[in-house]
This record gives structure tokens, C-alpha cells and sequence, in this order.
């Protein structure tokens, strides 16, 4: 009775620890590489944490200084300010109004002072409307535009690395809202600066999925 007692906690001990035990069965090269793997995926997950905690910091000097007036908000693509189109274009046009320049140089205050290394996407976006009393061809065309104009405030009035940042005009192609309503249509037309995280979560992902498969 005592030896099927031991065999069966040997079972039970066998399928709680198999993961640990595969490891060992590894090469001493294989065994490295995993170890090597786990401790690179723990540094990323603490610098991931710090950074998330710098970007909700930043979040808070942004919703202080705007009072609600733009949208800030931190997730996975990393610090996401949403500016409606009308704080910074008039209607079905791409020139920043001279109005919009405060707000701007406030952001660049921000991005200069908290996350000087960062890189920083700048995407236009409208809602479904057709096009017809502008020179634009297409929705895409004018969101578009509209993201390269804030790019080059962002570098030429605020001094921002052109290396660091990427312009991309979505038109009505990704939207925020319902376009069945001027409500959503209005949420839809927007320009989003998003300061990008330096650690992502998808690089984690990756460094674990390699060291699932050694």
C-alpha cells in the first residue's frame, strides 16, 4: 500500500512540474537559451511597468493642463492624445489654424520634457462622408494631409526629431464611433499624436513564444 501511495504522488508530482522536468531533459545550450529567454522577458515586463507609470503621469499632466478639452488616454499603442478636428482645421481643410497653435505647443511641452527619446505616431482620421466641395480627392487624401501638417508643426515649431516620428492618413477607415450620427461622425474626425511605447507588449508575447517552442 505504501509503494502505491509513493507511486501515485510520483505521478501526481510528474505532471505538476512536466514543464520544469522537459527543461532539464534539455542540452546545457538549450537550458541556457531558456534561461537566457526568462530573464530577458521579466526585464521587459518591469522597464513595461515603469513605462506604463510614466505614461499615466503624463496622462495626468495632460487632463490638468486641458481640462477634458482633448482626449488622453494610455493602452497598448501607448499615450494616445485625440484632438477633434475642429480645435486644430475648419471644415474640409488641412491648414492648422493659428487658434490651434497653444494646444500644440503645449503637447510638444509635454513630449520635450517627459519622453524626449520616444517615437511618436501622427494619424489622421475623418468620418464617412463623401468629398465634394474641396480639392481633396478622397477622405483618405485630407486625413492624410492633415497628419503631415501637425508633423511639421511638431518638428518645425517644436523642434521634434523627424526621425522619431511616422504620419499615416487613415481616412474613414478606422472609426471611433457610429458615422449614423453627426455625434459620432464629429468623434470620428479626429488627429491622434501617439507617443509610442519603447517596450511593447507584443515584443513580450514574441520572447515568449520562442521560449515555448526551445
Amino acid at each position: 500500500m505504501r509503494r502505491i501511495t509513493i507511486f501515485l504522488l510520483s505521478v501526481a508530482l510528474l505532471a505538476t512540474t512536466g514543464c520544469a522536468i522537459n527543461i532539464y531533459k534539455k542540452s546545457p545550450s538549450d537550458r541556457a537559451k531558456i534561461e537566457e529567454l526568462s530573464a530577458e522577458i521579466e526585464r521587459l515586463k518591469k522597464l513595461r511597468k515603469e513605462e506604463e507609470k510614466d505614461f499615466t503621469q503624463m496622462k495626468k499632466e495632460l487632463d490638468k493642463q486641458f481640462s477634458g478639452k482633448i482626449g488622453v488616454d494610455v493602452g497598448e499603442r501607448g499615450l494616445v492624445i485625440t484632438l477633434a478636428d475642429n480645435i486644430l482645421f475648419d471644415s474640409g481643410e488641412a491648414t492648422i489654424k493659428e487658434e490651434a497653435y497653444p494646444t500644440l505647443d503645449k503637447i510638444i511641452t509635454v513630449i520635450n520634457t517627459k519622453a524626449p527619446d520616444k517615437n511618436i505616431g501622427v494619424e489622421g482620421h475623418t468620418d464617412n462622408v463623401p468629398i465634394k466641395y474641396s480639392d481633396w480627392k478622397s477622405n483618405r487624401e485630407l486625413s492624410t494631409a492633415r497628419a503631415n501638417n501637425v508633423y511639421h508643426y511638431l518638428v518645425d515649431t517644436g523642434g521634434l526629431d523627424p526621425a522619431r516620428l511616422t504620419t499615416m492618413g487613415y481616412g474613414e477607415f478606422r472609426p471611433v464611433d457610429s458615422n449614423d450620427s453627426a455625434v459620432g461622425r464629429a468623434k470620428n474626425r479626429r488627429v491622434e499624436i501617439v507617443i509610442l511605447p519603447q517596450y511593447s507588449k507584443k515584443d513580450i508575447e514574441e520572447l515568449e513564444r520562442q521560449m515555448a517552442v526551445k
